[in-house]
């Protein structure tokens, strides 16, 4: 079961808290992208074979993918402040262990422990959502997803730099250092939020999601180094698609699941999460062709011959255009809605790519294709976490976020296995060394031109928005927001008063809303007049349910249309008796 409490934070959210939880999100975001410079050189540097290397990338995956929804769930329930600075403290304790280690296990290890911090960035949308006014909302979700590819596009030549001057243990000692600041200023700054989700756990959802997705996303991973025909990769697809339908058959009959599938069946949860898994993909492909070309010696006829750490500051601008475009997301989000500008998004990324086949011949063309490439991205990805909110209860946002992030997640993924077949398969054997060639670079951004085709359709079906904002309700307080949202919620669900046994207003009592299966369908306090205002998900029958210190608890039956009316209900609580 889950409610929202209506608390105040323990202290007011000061100035600070947006850019402290984007930074925490960048923070944990470079993870993703920090070994990129070194990738071809870890097999020498760990003393293994080149198929054992891939394990330090691949655990990250595995671990940031698992990661997301479970911390979501886990700060809906604990305190998302909580969470969040448990993730961060995971983060760099994983960059301390592989900073001390040369050692193959003991750096997956590391490198995993660094990937559960992935589910900081759900926690601080959520974090957001809860303490910020509805005015200042948009831009800074905004900036929080578009941090997943500002700090993968900042880590490169940052990253380059470090192991072009430096022994490259020095890349985790930073990531460290950088962890260990994000949580000195979340605990300076950013207050606990007063949302709560009731219920327990979901252990065994927990271990199934986990097991499902390792199973999933291991072959995809593994897939171009075991055969894609494999015994072993078409059994691990199989063994993935078995236990995640167990899982969302056990689910479906949990009271307080780890993911509300029925949610997240709704129109505006599905197609957002599929056309996320499609921005995902087209996000990942840029991140690994215009490297490799703009690194290519020159002498390949159309390799652009530029340093490491060159390649990286070229490429730099996909992530800083992203983090540029939040305050222009805000705006257009506000006059048109999310949808309208995802669907801007995916159009700018589309045209990206499309200008990108033709402008591979020079450095400054590869500046070009990243900050169109990171307009487009930085529109659709920070669009993704608004359709999301307004289609979730806020005791569910982590949660609901989490899986979100998860299925971006999952298209970097699939990118990452399909773009690296397609080079491998298309380049060229140069005195025993594999070339990228450009018509394997061309035929990756036609794959990413087709997934971005493909999240525009999906966004198409996306449920038509609530008419955005009016100015002067921009201007609003967050009383005045709150106030609002109250009021939008009792013209299509049961409103009323609480009183006591005399006909006094009882303030804070916890009314609930409970469906004719038992479960819980919302809840909300009382204010200072007694009033309160419960929005109903359908129509049919509903018990609710009031209680408050001092006054025994009280149900009442009651049934709603599903219209956009308001049943009025006043609730009347009996005086506590007290047992002799």
């Amino acid at each position: 079961m889950t409610h929202t409490t209506t608390d105040r934070p323990t202290r007011p959210a000061s100035g600070a808290v947006v850019p402290v939880l984007a930074f925490a999100g960048i923070v944990v975001a470079v993870m993703q992208t920090l070994l990129v410079p070194v990738i071809k050189d870890l097999p020498q540097l760990l003393g293994t074979a080149p198929s054992n290397a891939t394990w330090v990338l691949t655990s990250t995956l595995l671990s940031g993918a698992v990661a997301t929804p479970i911390m979501g769930r886990l700060g809906d329930l604990y305190g998302k402040r909580r969470m969040l600075i448990l993730s961060l403290a995971v983060m760099v304790v994983g960059a301390l262990v592989s900073a001390l280690t040369s050692d193959l296990i003991t750096m997956i290890v590391g490198r995993t422990l660094q990937g559960f911090a992935m589910g900081a960035i759900p926690l601080g949308i959520g974090l957001m959502r809860d303490m910020l006014p509805r005015e200042k909302l948009g831009s800074a979700m905004a900036l929080m997803s578009s941090s997943i590819g500002v700090g993968g596009g900042l880590a490169l030549p940052a990253a380059a730099l470090v192991a072009q001057h430096a022994d490259w243990h020095a890349l985790f000692y930073g990531a460290a250092g950088l962890g260990a600041l994000a949580i000195a200023l979340t605990l300076l700054v950013v207050p606990e939020s007063p949302a709560r989700a009731e219920g327990t756990f979901d252990v065994l959802g927990a271990i199934g999601l986990s097991a499902g997705l390792v199973l999933f996303l291991l072959p995809i991973t593994k897939g171009s180094d075991w055969g894609w025909t494999s015994a072993t990769t078409l059994g691990l697809f199989a063994a993935s698609a078995v236990v995640l339908v167990l899982w969302g058959v056990m689910e479906l009959r949990v009271k307080a699941p780890l993911v509300d599938l029925r949610t997240t069946a709704r129109p505006a949860v599905l197609f957002t999460n599929l056309a996320s898994i499609m921005v995902g993909v087209s996000f990942y492909v840029v991140s690994l062709v215009l490297p490799q070309l703009l690194q290519l010696p020159k002498a390949t006829g159309y390799g652009l011959g530029q340093s490491m750490v060159v390649a990286g500051l070229l490429v730099a601008p996909l992530g800083l255009t992203m983090m540029v475009t939040a305050p222009v997301y805000a705006r257009l989000s506000a006059k048109y809605g999310p949808k309208v500008t995802l669907i801007l998004g995916l159009l700018i990324i589309a045209i990206g790519y499309g200008a990108g086949l033709g402008l591979m011949s020079a450095a400054w063309q590869s500046l070009v294709i990243a900050v169109v490439l990171g307009a487009g991205i930085g529109l659709a990805y920070s669009s993704l976490p608004a359709l999301i909110v307004g289609a979730v209860p806020a005791s569910e946002t982590g949660a609901a976020n989490g899986l979100n992030t998860l299925m971006r997640s999952i298209g970097t993924s699939v990118s990452s296995a399909v773009i690296g077949m397609v080079l491998a398969n298309t380049a060229n054997n140069v005195g025993g060394v594999a070339v990228p060639t450009m018509h394997g670079f061309r035929v990756s951004f036609l794959i990413a031109t087709a997934a971005v085709a493909v999240g525009l359709v999906l966004a198409l079906f996306l449920p038509r928005q609530p008419r955005p904002a009016t100015a002067s309700q921009l201007r609003a307080s967050s009383e005045e927001d709150a106030n609002l949202e109250r009021a939008e919620q009792a013209l299509r669900g049961f409103r009323g008063r609480v009183l006591d046994a005399d006909g006094v207003p009882v303030a804070r009592a916890k009314v609930t809303l409970i469906d004719r299966r038992g479960r819980q369908a919302g809840a909300t306090l009382s204010d200072e007049d007694g009033g309160y205002a419960l929005a109903v998900p359908a129509q049919g029958a509903y018990v609710v349910a009031a209680k408050a210190a001092g006054h025994g608890p009280l149900a009442s039956s009651a049934t709603h249309a599903g219209d956009e009316t308001a049943v009025d209900l006043d609730l009347s609580l009996p005086s506590e008796t007290v047992s002799a």
